[in-house]
């Protein structure tokens, strides 16, 4: 059983599983007569194989309780999957490198402040949509087209936040 503390999610520590979507961090202009800032090219959207298209999603998660027990970890190998709250909620976010298999000394944690959105990158290893304390709903974005864009692999994981 891997047992991990999430740390708090930063752009340098996720930076090998793909990118934080946060819009305090990035720069932006305005548009639409100055009345909109826009936030552009927050993160690289991956659609791999064929047919590939971009889908855009809106997912609803129930909350999970801490400790957060895991059995498996999944990834998409044909495209990036990215998660973004839409109404502040927080996350647990569960991830290993890009492999055929997963290193449980590589497996890290992180816990998002509810602003901030993560995209995982093609084959990142990743753990299930776990919200924290309410309801929460994500606008998503990933890959729709031809082929098996899911695997996913046994691994006994707890996690929990730091106290």
């Amino acid at each position: 059983m891997l047992t991990l503390t999430a740390e708090p999610l930063t752009r340098e520590a996720f930076a090998p599983f793909g990118e934080v979507i946060d819009a305090r961090e990035s720069p932006s202009f305005a548009i639409n007569a100055g009345r909109t800032q826009r936030h552009h090219d927050l993160a690289k959207v991956q659609t791999l194989g064929e047919n590939a298209h971009t889908l855009i999603n809106l997912f609803v998660s129930q909350p999970v309780s801490l400790p957060l027990e895991l059995t498996f970890l999944e990834r998409h190998p044909l495209g990036s999957q990215a998660f973004m709250p839409l109404h502040q909620e927080r996350f647990i976010v569960v991830v290993a490198p890009l492999g055929e298999t997963i290193d449980p000394k590589a497996v890290r944690a992180f816990v998002t402040d509810g602003r901030q959105g993560v995209n995982y990158r093609a084959g990142t290893w990743h753990a299930i949509q776990s919200v924290l304390e309410r309801e929460g709903e994500f606008l998503v974005v990933d890959r729709g087209g031809e082929g098996n864009n899911c695997e996913e692999c046994s691994l006994e994981i707890t996690v929990d936040l730091r106290e």
